[in-house]
């Protein structure tokens, strides 16, 4: 790998290789963000290049500093500045009942629901075979630990309903099956095959309230 990262010999710095300007090289770079074609990562860049150039320049700052300012916090494995993240700082938060969710963007999703007042438990995954994802690879063991430190009644599985969430889930309760502690997951209001990401606040709030025990 050069001085100049990963991505550099990729998009033409090598001799002989086509050659991209900055503004192809950006475009290509965008477009690899989730959810972003060609055309929008096109769009974005003609954005930053018609607007203001302290824009571009804070824009630049703040992804150069983002992975030394956030980390994933101790207890919950979310993305947080301060260790423990706020949510497992919270003494008002109900500490007996645990959400798990897939990834910690699922976490700012929940949040912004306002009908989640526990604490949370990133599994930075789900189980899937075909791609080489076993239960090892996920944050199990942390899990049990806080079941028995942190004295808690309830674990909310908070997954996407796919296989892989489905499996996830099962796996979980089969693990949790002499621990004492009641297993829900979000019920009503999530669509099959859907992704917690997109789900609207109503949708949301409405699983919560229906969940359903394992």
């Amino acid at each position: 790998m050069n001085a100049a990262g990963p991505y550099t010999s990729e998009y033409g710095a090598k001799s002989g290789a086509k050659r991209y300007n900055a503004l192809d090289r950006l475009v290509a770079m965008l477009a690899k963000l989730p959810g972003i074609g060609k055309k929008s990562a096109g769009r974005m860049a003609y954005y930053i290049l018609d607007t203001d150039p302290g824009y571009a320049r804070i824009l630049a700052e703040q992804l150069a500093s983002l992975h030394s300012s956030i980390r994933r916090c101790s207890r919950c494995g979310s993305f947080t500045e301060t260790d423990p993240c706020p949510i497992c700082a919270d003494s008002g938060r109900d500490g007996s009942i645990l959400c798990v969710v897939e990834r910690a963007q699922d976490v700012r999703v929940i949040e912004e629901s306002r009908e989640f007042r526990g604490r949370f438990h990133v599994l930075g995954g789900l189980i899937a075979p075909l791609e080489g994802i076993g239960p090892d690879k996920l944050s199990l063991g942390p899990l049990v630990s806080r079941l028995r430190a942190e004295g808690v009644r309830e674990v909310i599985l908070a997954l996407n309903p796919t296989v892989e969430g489905d499996t996830t889930a099962l796996y979980i309760q089969k693990l949790l099956k002499d621990s004492g502690v009641e297993v829900t997951r979000l019920a009503s209001g999530l669509p099959v095959g859907g992704d917690l990401e997109y789900t609207d606040r109503l949708t949301l709030s409405r699983s919560f309230r229906g969940r359903v025990k394992l």
